[in-house]
């Protein structure tokens, strides 16, 4: 009886430290030619802000959106049927997050040599995610960005954890989602519905966006 019970123990121990599933960034990379439609092939998001920059992203805030569309804890009606299990299994999110999180995306305009043909040249520029400067008050925007936002989102706004990049971001697509945790209408990270941005008044919010704007080239 005791030697079973050490195999047996023996044998959880093992399981325990079998190491997690390696993530299929080939299949990440097709899963995202659907995403691509939206979100453009290197994950730029639209050129206006109607769809996010999702190129270089946290990996858990990308599995944590993605199921949060799936259980319409965040309701998004155009997600919603590309992250049902059907489509997108949990195997499929943590190889789609992988893959994004892995693009870097440059924040000045390439240098050519003068050796590139035009299509290399279009595919070199594709890459470039530069944000139109916001407008705003650069001092006060960093100041209350790296005492209220810098401690979850980091102090460069690359995002730490289930915590999202902010810098690169681009300004509309993030002024929508402050007026969403504003009217209640999504919540705020782990706070819920009322949090920092509650605090802050319209002035400071512009500020902190024009502060994000001035150090993209930085967050890189």
């Amino acid at each position: 009886m005791l030697k079973v019970f050490r195999f047996s123990l023996l044998l959880t121990v093992l399981v325990l430290n079998l190491p997690a599933s390696a993530v299929d960034l080939e299949k990440g990379k097709e899963i995202n030619g659907t995403c691509a439609a939206c979100h453009s092939d290197n994950g730029q998001g639209g050129k206006k802000g109607e769809y996010p920059r999702i190129a270089g992203q946290q990996v858990k805030y990308i599995e944590t959106q993605l199921r949060n569309f799936r259980s319409r804890t965040r309701v998004n009606i155009p997600m919603f049927p590309y992250t049902q299990e059907r489509e997108l299994s949990d195997a499929d999110i943590k190889d789609i997050a992988a893959y994004l999180a892995g693009i870097e995306l440059d924040t000045k305009m390439p240098t050519y040599v003068g050796t590139e043909d035009a299509l290399t040249r279009l595919l070199m520029a594709e890459k470039v995610m530069i944000v139109p400067r916001a407008e705003g008050d650069l001092t006060n925007g960093g100041k209350i960005y790296q005492k209220q936002c810098a401690a979850c989102h980091g102090k460069s706004g690359r995002g730490r954890g289930m915590f999202p990049m902010l810098v690169g971001q681009y300004t509309p697509y993030l002024q929508r989602q402050v007026d969403l945790y504003l009217k209640g209408d999504r919540p705020h990270d782990e706070e819920g519905m009322v949090g920092l941005l509650n605090a802050l008044n319209l002035q400071d919010i512009q500020d902190v966006l024009a502060y994000l704007t001035s150090i993209q080239e930085h967050g890189e």
